[in-house]
């Protein structure tokens, strides 16, 4: 083999020495990156918050990176545990009570508060389920996360098929995206996880989740 036909192999192994590095280290430089500046970030807002005297900030001559994150736990899990006894609920309700007479804000708070019932409750299995619709048109498949069965007025409105709530995320964001009212009979159910589909839609279909071996290979014209 000449020198001129070494060189672009060794430009070649160089260019592929450098590809593999790059996808070991930047998933894990930006997981650091965005898990420091999520630390930070709960800091800055609950540092001011806490005594002198119960800060170690104000002892030590460095800051103590996640004290903060790690008190707003403490104090939510509190909050919690106050909340499920009959003392706490009284507080709670007159706290809401005063919420109600605030035209705004009362609207804000009930929104919220009805949002994140309906997420984080451990009996709801809300955006627990990734399907398939035909979206924009038919023949165009798009992923979506089951919400919930439609209900109220949108569900007494529509024919009389039985309907569901879901949410079209878009690429890359899937934080954004568009609430649909589909037939049941429309959404095909994937096997995947949300977090496998929320993968394949931040990666514009380039990260697949494995696909089970066991099940029927579909046939290709």
């Amino acid at each position: 083999m000449t020198d001129k036909q070494k060189r672009p192999a060794a430009r070649l192994r160089l260019r592929n020495y450098f590809l593999t590095g790059l996808i070991i280290v930047a998933p894990i430089a930006i997981t650091a990156y965005l898990t420091w500046s999520f630390i930070l970030w709960v800091d800055g807002w609950v540092k001011p918050y806490i005594p002198q005297a119960y800060n170690p900030d104000h002892y030590l001559p460095f800051a103590v990176p996640g004290f903060g994150l790690l008190t707003a736990l403490f104090v939510i899990t509190m909050i919690g545990f106050l909340t499920a006894n009959l003392v706490g609920r009284t507080i709670v309700s007159f706290g809401e009570s005063l919420l109600d007479r605030m035209p705004l804000v009362r609207s804000l708070y009930k929104g919220l508060k009805q949002i994140f019932q309906t997420v984080l409750a451990e009996q709801s299995s809300s955006f627990k389920q990734a399907g398939l619709i035909q979206y924009p048109r038919l023949g165009l498949w798009s992923i979506v996360f089951i919400a919930t069965d439609t209900r109220g007025e949108v569900d007494h409105r529509l024919p009389g098929e039985d309907s569901i709530s879901v949410f079209l995320p878009t690429t890359p964001n899937p934080t954004s995206g568009f609430l649909l009212f589909v037939p049941r009979k429309d959404i095909i159910i994937l096997d995947m996880s949300v977090e496998e589909a929320a993968k394949m839609v931040i990666s514009a279909g380039l990260v697949s989740p494995n696909f089970p071996k066991t099940l029927p290979i579909k046939s290709k014209a």
